[in-house]
């Protein structure tokens, strides 16, 4: 198994997760799930952690994993079935996460609080902002 810290040293930066805004959102066997709205960056130190996916023409808002993506062109593709992603739960565009809200995403995908995005906030204070969104690029 891979170094984690390693993992985390090659995935994009910021900037190029911007670049996904717009893609579309497909799942794992190729089918389009979604469309790429933006990004949710740590709260304390700004990296990337989850993508901002709107579900359907005028449907609802979810997260996704951003460690657990992959963007080409126009295009980012997600290990998970369109089941699965259309069923993660909602949560509000354009606001940050709570503490919380983000632990419950975690569960949602499989990431406990002992690993991961789920072990560096699980000693956050409650209620803490622990993502937040980022402005498009202008």
């Amino acid at each position: 198994m891979a170094d984690e810290t390693q993992q985390a040293d090659e995935l994009p930066g910021a900037d190029e997760a911007l670049g996904w805004a717009g893609s579309k959102l497909d799942e794992i066997g190729g089918s389009a799930v979604g469309r790429v709205e933006g990004i949710l960056v740590d709260a304390e130190g700004g990296d990337p952690k989850w993508l901002l996916v709107r579900m359907g023409r005028f449907g609802h808002h979810t997260a996704l994993p951003f460690s657990h993506a992959v963007g080409g062109i126009g295009r980012v593709w997600a290990p998970y079935d369109r089941d699965m992603v259309r069923q993660a739960p909602r949560i509000d565009a354009g606001q940050p996460l709570p503490r919380e809200r983000e632990l419950e995403l975690c569960a949602f995908y499989g990431i406990g609080e002992d690993a991961g995005r789920g072990a560096e906030i699980a000693g956050r204070p409650e209620g803490a902002i622990t993502a937040q969104p980022t402005p498009p690029r202008g």
